[in-house]
Protein backbone atom coordinates (compact mmCIF):
# COMPACT_ATOMS: atom_id res chain seq x y z
CA UNK A 1 0.00 0.00 0.00
CA UNK A 2 1.63 3.14 -1.11
CA UNK A 3 1.60 6.58 1.63
CA UNK A 4 -0.69 9.62 0.93
CA UNK A 5 2.28 12.41 -0.14
CA UNK A 6 -0.12 15.53 0.15
CA UNK A 7 -3.86 16.17 0.52
CA UNK A 8 -4.98 19.21 -1.49
CA UNK A 9 -8.34 20.54 -1.29
CA UNK A 10 -9.76 22.40 -4.28
CA UNK A 11 -11.27 26.14 -3.37
CA UNK A 12 -14.07 27.77 -4.59
CA UNK A 13 -13.36 31.23 -5.82
CA UNK A 14 -16.25 33.39 -6.49
CA UNK A 15 -14.04 36.56 -7.91
CA UNK A 16 -10.90 34.29 -9.14
CA UNK A 17 -8.34 36.96 -9.63
CA UNK A 18 -9.67 38.60 -6.22
CA UNK A 19 -9.06 35.34 -4.54
CA UNK A 20 -5.68 34.77 -5.66
CA UNK A 21 -4.79 38.26 -4.18
CA UNK A 22 -6.03 37.22 -1.00
CA UNK A 23 -4.62 34.30 -0.34
CA UNK A 24 -1.13 35.96 -1.91
CA UNK A 25 -1.78 38.44 0.75
CA UNK A 26 -1.69 35.54 3.70
CA UNK A 27 1.58 34.37 2.39
CA UNK A 28 0.48 31.80 0.11
CA UNK A 29 2.50 31.61 -3.27
CA UNK A 30 0.84 30.50 -6.60
CA UNK A 31 2.99 27.79 -8.16
CA UNK A 32 0.69 26.96 -11.32
CA UNK A 33 -2.06 27.82 -13.25
CA UNK A 34 -3.84 26.24 -15.48
CA UNK A 35 -6.99 27.71 -16.79
CA UNK A 36 -9.81 27.74 -14.39
CA UNK A 37 -7.50 26.60 -11.47
CA UNK A 38 -4.41 27.53 -9.58
CA UNK A 39 -1.61 25.55 -7.14
CA UNK A 40 -1.13 27.93 -4.33
CA UNK A 41 1.32 26.49 -1.44
CA UNK A 42 2.64 28.13 1.78
CA UNK A 43 5.77 26.12 3.39
CA UNK A 44 5.19 22.18 2.83
CA UNK A 45 1.25 22.65 2.34
CA UNK A 46 -1.45 23.70 -0.52
CA UNK A 47 -4.21 24.07 -2.33
CA UNK A 48 -5.89 24.55 -5.74
CA UNK A 49 -8.19 27.35 -6.40
CA UNK A 50 -10.58 27.09 -8.59
CA UNK A 51 -12.61 29.36 -10.87
CA UNK A 52 -15.61 27.89 -9.62
CA UNK A 53 -18.60 28.86 -6.71
CA UNK A 54 -21.59 27.55 -5.62
CA UNK A 55 -22.63 29.88 -2.81
CA UNK A 56 -23.61 26.93 -0.48
CA UNK A 57 -21.15 24.86 -0.86
CA UNK A 58 -18.81 27.74 -0.32
CA UNK A 59 -20.16 29.06 2.89
CA UNK A 60 -20.16 25.72 4.04
CA UNK A 61 -16.59 24.89 3.26
CA UNK A 62 -13.99 24.84 6.31
CA UNK A 63 -10.32 24.25 5.88
CA UNK A 64 -8.28 24.01 9.20
CA UNK A 65 -4.43 25.33 9.44
CA UNK A 66 -2.26 23.52 12.20
CA UNK A 67 0.18 25.83 13.58
CA UNK A 68 2.68 25.42 16.93
CA UNK A 69 2.23 29.16 17.81
CA UNK A 70 -1.64 30.85 16.65
CA UNK A 71 -0.55 34.25 18.01
CA UNK A 72 2.87 34.27 16.15
CA UNK A 73 0.95 32.85 12.56
CA UNK A 74 -1.89 35.40 13.29
CA UNK A 75 0.82 38.44 13.60
CA UNK A 76 1.99 38.14 10.12
CA UNK A 77 -1.65 39.49 8.76
CA UNK A 78 -2.94 42.57 9.04
CA UNK A 79 -7.35 42.04 9.37
CA UNK A 80 -8.29 45.37 9.05
CA UNK A 81 -6.29 45.79 5.63
CA UNK A 82 -7.95 42.39 4.47
CA UNK A 83 -11.07 43.44 5.09
CA UNK A 84 -10.58 47.04 3.56
CA UNK A 85 -9.12 45.10 0.39
CA UNK A 86 -11.05 42.07 -0.59
CA UNK A 87 -14.43 43.13 1.43
CA UNK A 88 -14.05 39.97 3.43
CA UNK A 89 -15.80 39.41 6.94
CA UNK A 90 -13.62 40.84 9.92
CA UNK A 91 -11.13 37.87 10.83
CA UNK A 92 -11.55 37.15 14.79
CA UNK A 93 -7.71 37.04 16.63
CA UNK A 94 -6.83 33.23 18.06
CA UNK A 95 -8.79 32.85 21.45
CA UNK A 96 -9.31 29.82 23.59
CA UNK A 97 -12.97 27.92 22.53
CA UNK A 98 -15.17 26.28 24.76
CA UNK A 99 -13.97 22.95 22.95
CA UNK A 100 -10.28 23.42 24.28
CA UNK A 101 -8.80 24.54 21.21
CA UNK A 102 -6.82 28.05 20.42
CA UNK A 103 -8.31 29.23 17.22
CA UNK A 104 -8.41 31.95 14.98
CA UNK A 105 -11.00 32.54 11.75
CA UNK A 106 -10.44 33.81 8.40
CA UNK A 107 -13.08 33.95 6.12
CA UNK A 108 -12.22 34.24 2.39
CA UNK A 109 -14.10 36.27 -0.31
CA UNK A 110 -15.83 33.76 -1.38
CA UNK A 111 -17.04 33.05 1.84
CA UNK A 112 -14.94 30.03 3.14
CA UNK A 113 -13.93 30.03 6.46
CA UNK A 114 -10.45 29.39 7.35
CA UNK A 115 -9.87 27.98 10.98
CA UNK A 116 -6.24 28.49 12.18
CA UNK A 117 -5.56 26.10 14.93
CA UNK A 118 -2.85 26.15 17.59
CA UNK A 119 -1.66 22.47 17.82
CA UNK A 120 1.32 20.98 19.59
CA UNK A 121 1.38 17.65 17.19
Amino acid sequence: MSDILALRPFIPAKDFELSKRFYQALGFIITHQDGPVAGLKMGGQSFILQNFYVQEAAENLMIQILVRDADAWWSRIDGDKLVADFGVKPPRAPAMQEWGMKVGFIFDPSGVLWHVVETQF
